[in-house]
């Protein structure tokens, strides 16, 4: 009997692993996407003297800045950028920046 239990368990576990695993962005596609934010960000995404850093920031606390250009919440040129990202662009986007080093 225990070792029922034990095998629910685990596949119960399994299960709330996968969904996290799926609702956390894809780094490499964010590496991808990233190729029109350059322009602005830098490579290495570290700005310069008039436009922000995004390297290293937490890919939560990203995710919502950029939703929030999007959903138009916050003005800035922004704006124009993240409309045609989708919500799973604009995680794998956060994901790959918190991946680079910060200033």
């Amino acid at each position: 009997m225990l070792s029922k239990k034990l095998v629910i368990a685990m596949m119960f576990g399994s299960m709330l692993a996968a969904g996290t695993a799926l609702a956390d962005g894809n780094v490499e596609h964010g590496k991808e996407l990233s190729a029109d934010c350059v322009d602005c960000h830098g490579d290495a995404g570290l700005g310069d003297e008039e436009v922000p850093a995004i390297a290293g920031l937490d890919a939560a606390a990203h995710a919502k800045m950029l939703n929030d250009f999007k959903s138009g919440a916050v003005e800035s040129e922004m704006n124009d950028y993240v409309g045609d990202l989708s919500e799973q662009d604009i995680l794998d986007l956060a994901a790959y920046y918190a991946t680079l080093p910060a200033k």
